[in-house]
């Protein structure tokens, strides 16, 4: 592990949610918790709430570029997650950009569908960010639906499949792939399991399933806490596997915060209150 000397920071580019328990919020909320300094550029604006995604409002290509700019000018970025990125022109102004600054750790978790089923991701946009971005992530995160769709294939649903699959997710360019297993229909039993895939190893990581409806933005604070933790000098495996501790401790908590009456939000601050 890296000794990290000066405050360790990350930057999430994602979307906003404005019921707090998903995207940008939800990414700023866990690399507080996990004892980062968080930048952040806006790439859409939601209408959402636990139950619904009513409207998405685009942000400029040209004023997102602004953000990124800005913030890389002035601040030392140690770590990047990467969230929803919902059309095309996006996703090539932000590739343009990494690929220019040379950054490296760099989390991208291909958000598609919310929660509640609402589409966040333009079909034009998938090619873009299979073309793009995923050769520049050093991690990418779907779970099985969104790794279906970067492949255009069916969905995996077993574990055989999933492994196949994070073959050819890593054949498109990312040094690794967290493909996340908790949509397998066979999940029937008391454990979810993820598959950590590079080219130097396979490596199966089991959590308890937690049963509760608390959901909301798990796919944004898994990524951005791993961000998190390459952000404080780990390595992927290291921090892959303390992000996932503190995921599967967050939606252990969830039911404390009875926020909305839908898919609510899981408890990033669970160890202080």
């Amino acid at each position: 592990m890296t000794t990290q000397t000066s405050t360790p920071i990350a930057l999430t580019i994602a979307g906003s949610d404005s019921g707090g328990g998903a995207g940008i919020q939800a990414d700023l909320k866990t690399f507080s918790a996990l004892g980062v300094f968080g930048t952040s550029v806006i790439a859409a604006l939601t209408a959402q709430n636990t139950r619904e995604v009513r409207a998405i409002h685009d942000v400029p290509a040209d004023f997102i570029a602004d953000q990124l700019n800005t913030v890389l000018d002035d601040i030392r970025i140690d770590a990047i997650k990467i969230g929803m990125l919902s059309r095309p022109e996006t996703i090539t102004t932000i590739a343009s950009i990494l690929r220019e600054r040379e950054l490296g750790n760099i989390v991208l978790d291909p958000v598609m569908v919310a929660k509640s089923g609402d589409k966040l991701l333009a079909d034009e946009s998938v090619d873009a960010l299979r073309r793009e971005l995923l050769p520049l992530a050093t991690l990418i995160t779907p779970n099985l639906p969104e790794a279906a769709v970067l492949l255009d294939s069916d969905e995996a649903t077993d574990a055989e499949q999933m492994q196949v699959q994070a073959q050819q997710l890593l054949d498109l360019g990312p040094k690794a792939v967290l493909v996340k297993g908790g949509h397998l229909a066979e999940s029937s039993s008391a454990e979810s399991a993820d598959l950590l895939f590079s080219a130097e190893k396979a490596q199966w990581l089991p959590a308890k399933r937690i049963a509760t409806a608390n959901t909301h933005g798990t796919g944004c604070t898994l990524s951005s806490a791993i961000a998190a933790g390459l952000a404080r000098g780990l390595n992927v495996t290291d921090a892959v596997t303390e992000a996932k501790a503190y995921i599967t401790a967050a939606i252990e908590a969830a039911d404390r915060l009875q926020v909305g009456s839908g898919h609510g939000p899981t408890h990033h601050f669970h160890a202080w209150w």
